[in-house]
């Protein structure tokens, strides 16, 4: 949906212009030349890079202790030679920038001489924390002469305890992490450092969301759910079949459960507010498409963003709060979500969609419109009929009824297309 900050191209040594960089305090990576050498750790490499190639000043070098190892990994890229990397404007949210956070979430005003004595750093650190949460993460912060420092509006995080005890008999493990490229590509990551299926994953934010054949979605911080979800399968590409159509269901009944009454659903796997989209589905398969694999479920919802949230959305879109017309705790929706989740997964693993096959036709907002189905460059023009038993679009085209299936195939209404 949303065009989200880039990740930096792979560069070949000597097709590069190398240049000194510079870390201010506050974690904020601008314009750094990264040398990496096969074997170094991320960490190591940066520190000795800064140290001896450009003699930065040791306050800076100090810089990467505030921050996780993963984050500094992010700064370097990996290759079978000595490469240089370019890095514009990289933001990394260090561990106390989220906790000076969590403690302005409420909404009231703090001093900064409080704020710096619960965090154990200086006033002027307060303050360049601050410029750093208004700049990058695009919270809006108020200072009051006399009074402190206060959030525009209080904001809740996410908190994977919170979810797991609303979620009830949901046995799932949850990790809620600040700020992520793609919930979806660090689940991969985890499944290739031996993380064991399953088990959920959420972050605050995506700097490289992506959605159904390849569309990027917009993620600003702490606004809305996106959430990954990576179970085992075993007996093959069967048991996932129709399977997004499955989790678009869930979505909607989490939806509908959360007040959000008009939520739809559109095939495949969108999920609609009054013609304006408000979730998407993204899943991805590793292993054995014949015997064992995992599928990873990407899931997106617009839940707090507003209408002049400042991304680009290539479609009609509607979020949880403008339906409502008020915030909603993301915690809630996130427990009702894997609720959701655990019930008609259930149902699937065991009836396939053919058991879901009624529910969902209960919610399809699309069955008797005229449609476009289009497979790049070709069009079927029909009329919704519904959907078969697999999970195929059901068509009736020059008054013949036809199914339809495939990942690359695209619906629209006619007068859209």
């Amino acid at each position: 949906m949303g065009q989200p900050a880039g990740t930096p191209d792979r560069r070949q040594a000597g097709s590069y212009e190398t240049r000194p960089g510079e870390v201010p305090v506050g974690a904020r990576l601008r314009a750094i030349a990264v040398i990496a050498a096969p074997g170094w750790s991320g960490r190591s490499r940066l520190r000795m890079f800064l140290c001896s190639a450009f003699g930065v000043f040791a306050g800076a070098v100090q810089c990467l202790d505030l921050l996780p190892g993963s984050a500094v990994e992010h700064c370097v890229f990996y290759a079978s030679t000595s490469l240089v990397v370019i890095m514009p404007a990289l933001f990394i949210a260090g561990p106390r920038m989220l906790e000076l956070l969590k403690l302005l979430q409420d909404g009231r005003f703090h001093s900064g001489e409080a704020l710096g004595a619960r965090l154990g750093i200086s006033r002027s650190a307060i303050w360049k924390q601050l410029q750093g949460l208004e700049a990058e993460l695009g919270v809006e912060v108020f200072k009051v002469p006399g009074k402190g420092y206060r959030l525009s509006s209080p904001l809740v995080l996410l908190d994977a305890e919170r979810i797991s005890q609303a979620a009830g008999e949901v046995d799932w493990p949850i990790a809620v992490e600040s700020s992520l490229d793609s919930t979806n590509a660090e689940i991969f990551r985890r499944l290739d450092a031996g993380a064991r299926p399953p088990f959920v994953l959420l972050a605050e934010r995506q700097t490289a969301g992506r959605g159904r054949r390849g569309r990027v979605w917009a993620s600003p911080f702490a606004e809305n759910l996106y959430c990954s979800l990576v179970l085992r399968v075993d007996g093959g590409m069967t048991q996932v079949e129709a399977l997004s159509l499955t989790v678009g269901l869930a979505v909607a009944k989490a939806l509908r459960a959360c007040g959000v009454t008009a939520a739809g659903l559109k095939w495949p796997n969108d999920v609609l507010v009054d013609g304006r989209k408000i979730s998407g589905i993204l899943l991805e398969l590793a292993g054995d498409p014949a015997d064992v694999c995992h599928v990873v479920i990407g899931i997106g919802i617009n839940v707090n963003m507003l209408v002049d949230t400042p991304a680009l959305i290539d479609q009609p879109w509607t979020s949880v709060r403008q339906c409502l017309g008020h915030a909603l705790d993301r915690n809630q929706l996130a427990a009702e979500l894997l609720k959701q989740l655990r019930v008609h997964l259930s149902t699937h693993w065991q009836q396939g969609f053919a058991g879901l096959r009624e529910e969902w036709e209960a919610l399809h907002v699309w069955r008797g419109r005229s449609v476009a189905l289009t497979a790049g460059s070709n069009a079927i023009l029909g009329v919704v009929q519904g959907v078969d038993e697999r999970g195929a679009i059901r068509l009736s085209v020059d008054g013949v009824d036809q199914t339809f299936s495939g990942g690359e195939l695209s619906l629209r209404l006619q007068h859209d297309s």
